[in-house]
């Protein structure tokens, strides 16, 4: 029983020395003097804010993309122990002994190394010899962009790392697929690259361009092997039907590794986001009402223990919906507009209804039912519904809302919004509104506190309350720089600034004006529940990422997308209060020169041997052939998917987005060389030529890497002189500070 004590337990195992060389040097590079310099780093001010608010559990939302990335820069702050307290508000500020430094940059670092075996392993996955994916990893190691820009509280690296990790699994798992369907590691790989691209995704919207990349790679693998000959038999009937099975089962986990787990991994990131961020904050007020009723403090503090149901006699505040580029609440106050405007048009000079962007006691309205008087609720409460006729009393002059066929002060072809003043001439009141719930469920559903969007249709002329001003339009010094109101004709088109939601709601008690104004000025209390579900605050929070944008303008260091081929800019990321110690985001020239010839070289290629097969002339081997397009596809492909589509942005652009498709670009390099020396150095001597070419432009990358690394890693300091024999080109903004 126990003989097989007799014999020694012995574990084999297989170890790349060259993977694990580079993976070492690879940290080495990174992790190297991270702590330093221990200031604020170029958008570590950015990135920093949200790492305090993850901290303190403070919602917020950056209009930058999805939230993973943020929460994996605020683990490092967890782990090393942040408490938040810092305040990040400009570059080059010393970091207190509170902020662990070391810490915050780890992860970032970390996944800076990783990128150099990953180029090494998707080389050689790509069936390129040993030596080719060495030299796609060294490049990536030596790359002075790609080591600034890991070594600090930035995302690209974290984005890198799983662009390059969704392609690495990727590939072996299309490489098992012949041999080892369906095998425990085939299940792997395939889930992995889901992972992959989910978490790329959620760290930065460009992972979005190579998810996309590697899911057009996998629909035409699957129609290749839809004609794989080797797979079916069609002679053979139940081979063929076994064919079929096979297929669908091919189809189905391609689904669900590549598009349901990556959608639910999203979906997750943001709940862990909003499950993280529970307490009320500074961005919280261009979320719904409802949104901001769910958050701790706040809203949520005035708006606990409101009624749900608005009633007739209600008391309410009406917020506009759209938010942005202010929230504002419809309201009123005694001045009249002028008899006579600026321009000589005339008004009805009845009282004036604004949009006002604080609250105030003057944004309190009054549900009145038009057949009764009373402006109280009654026991039991008569609830509004969709659809119901209502007139809007304001709480503390008791005017009722009013529009009538006259211009609107700011848009003539609107009308005038007012409360109305009875002056005894031919015009007469015109206060009746219908209630419209914009998100009912059904026309019977009835009007909810926060929860309803509501429109108000003027009964006599079918004009909709809208709150014009909040997309431009200020009223002058007579109206205190308010919001315009006006009623706008839904033939107009319909416009978020016409929906509303009542906000703060009190069921009114008092029909006594004086004891109403008294009222109106006191909290309330009483219950409610306005949970949101996830899935109701993820949808209003994925839409306010994707249009709530912060206006651009033209930063010192931004560039355009054709500067970054060349590498004609350049970005100073950090300078020393005293000495002329720098840190700059250069790429090595080197480096980036010949990425630009190996594409160059590679579609010149390409184009040659379509032509060449077109006229069934064929150059080189097919399976070499293969292999070149394979090989294209994705490095040539990802450089592509992941630079091209910024020629239509609309944002402010930095040098540092061009670096997701400049990795790609450094990985075609070895590929174009080692062809280039299979295929067209054909004779010995010219094999030996080319050898000593790749020798002395490799020392010529490795002589860059080392001429720029005092501003890739901030140390040693340089002269003047030196500094200026670093402005290779006159675009570089290289500091020089007179010593």
């Amino acid at each position: 029983m126990l003989g097989f004590l007799k014999e020694p337990v012995v574990v084999t195992a297989k170890i790349n020395v060259n993977l694990v060389a580079l993976t070492v040097m690879g940290l080495i590079s990174r992790l190297w003097g991270l702590c330093y310099p221990r200031a604020v780093v170029f958008d570590e001010v950015y990135y920093g804010q949200f790492v305090s608010l993850y901290m303190k559990r403070i919602f917020f939302v950056d209009d930058s993309g999805p939230p993973f990335g943020h929460m994996l820069l605020a683990l490092g702050g967890y782990l090393g122990g942040f408490d938040g307290n810092f305040l990040w508000n400009r570059i080059g500020a010393e970091y207190s002994m509170n902020v662990p430094v070391w810490s915050l940059r780890l992860l970032p670092a970390l996944a800076g190394a990783l990128c150099v075996p990953l180029a090494y392993q998707i080389l050689v996955e790509l069936h390129f010899s040993h030596c080719a994916a060495v030299g796609a990893a060294l490049l990536i190691l030596l790359e002075n962009s790609l080591i600034t820009q890991s070594r600090f509280m930035l995302l690209e690296s974290i984005l890198i790392f799983f662009i390059l990790l969704a392609v690495l699994s990727y590939l072996k798992f299309y490489n098992l697929q012949k041999h080892s369907a369906f095998s425990g590691s085939w299940w792997f790989w395939l889930l992995l690259t889901g992972v992959a691209c989910s978490c790329a995704v959620g760290v930065k919207y460009m992972g979005l361009f190579t998810y996309m990349l590697l899911l057009a790679i996998a629909g035409l693998h699957f129609w290749h092997m839809i004609g794989d000959q080797d797979l079916s038999n069609v002679e053979h009937e139940p081979i063929s039907l076994f064919f079929q099975v096979s297929l669908l089962c091919h189809f189905l986990a391609r689904g669900l590794a590549l598009i349901i787990i990556p959608v639910g991994m999203y979906l997750s990131f943001f709940y862990v986001h909003l499950a993280l961020l529970y307490r009320s904050g500074p961005h919280d007020q261009i979320m719904t009402s409802a949104f901001q009723a769910s958050l701790e403090g706040g809203l949520a503090r005035i708006t606990q223990g409101q009624p749900l149901e608005v009633a007739y006699g209600s008391q309410i505040t009406l917020r506009n919906v759209l938010g942005k580029p202010m929230q504002c609440w419809l309201h009123s106050h005694t001045n009249t507009y002028p008899i006579r405007y600026e321009n000589g048009r005339g008004s009805s000079h009845q009282q004036q209804v604004t949009c006002y962007p604080f609250k105030d006691v003057n944004n309190w309205w009054i549900v009145k039912d038009p057949g009764m008087q009373q402006l109280v609720v009654s026991n039991p409460p008569r609830p509004v519904r969709h659809g119901h006729i209502v007139q809007l009393v304001h709480g503390i002059t008791t005017r009722y809302l009013n529009t009538h066929d006259v211009a609107a002060p700011l848009s003539p072809h609107s009308q005038e919004v007012s409360c109305y003043i009875d002056y005894n001439i031919s015009m007469p009141a015109q206060n009746l509104w219908r209630v419209e719930i914009v998100n009912r469920e059904s026309d019977t559903d009835v009007w909810k506190t926060i929860l309803s969007e509501v429109r108000f249709v003027h009964v006599n002329t079918s004009a909709v309350l809208k709150a014009s001003g909040v997309i431009g339009a200020s009223l002058p010094e007579w109206g205190y720089r308010q919001l315009e109101v006006v009623g706008e004709k839904l033939s107009r088109g319909y416009h978020q600034s016409m929906v509303w939601n009542v906000e703060e709601h009190r069921y009114g008690k008092s029909q006594e004006q004086k004891e109403r104004e008294v009222e109106l000025h006191s909290p309330t209390q009483m219950d409610i529940s306005k949970n949101l579900s996830f899935m109701a605050k993820f949808t209003e929070l994925q839409w306010k990422i994707l249009t709530l944008k912060n206006e651009d303008t033209e930063h010192k260091y931004s560039s355009s997308a054709l500067d970054w081929i060349t590498m004609d800019t350049n970005i100073a990321y950090w300078l020393h209060p005293t000495s002329a110690a720098q840190i700059h985001l250069l790429g090595n020239v080197a480096t980036w020169a010949s990425a630009n010839a190996a594409a160059v070289v590679y579609l010149c290629l390409s184009l040659w041997y379509l032509l060449r097969r077109r006229r069934k002339v064929y150059d080189i081997p097919e399976d070499a052939w293969q292999l070149w397009v394979s090989a294209g596809g994705i490095c040539g492909g990802g450089w592509a998917v992941n630079y091209l589509p910024f020629f239509l942005m609309e944002k402010t652009l930095f040098l540092y987005h061009y670096l997701p498709a400049l990795t790609f670009q450094i990985l075609l390099i070895p590929v174009v060389l080692q062809h280039l020396g299979n295929h067209l150095c054909r004779s010995v001597l010219l094999k030996s030529m080319f050898s000593a070419l790749i020798v002395a432009w490799f020392s010529s990358v490795y002589f860059v890497y080392c001429t720029f690394s005092p501003v890739t890693y901030g140390q040693p300091a340089l002269s003047l002189t030196e500094l200026k024999a670093l402005r290779w080109k006159d675009t570089w903004n290289i500091l020089l500070r007179k010593q």
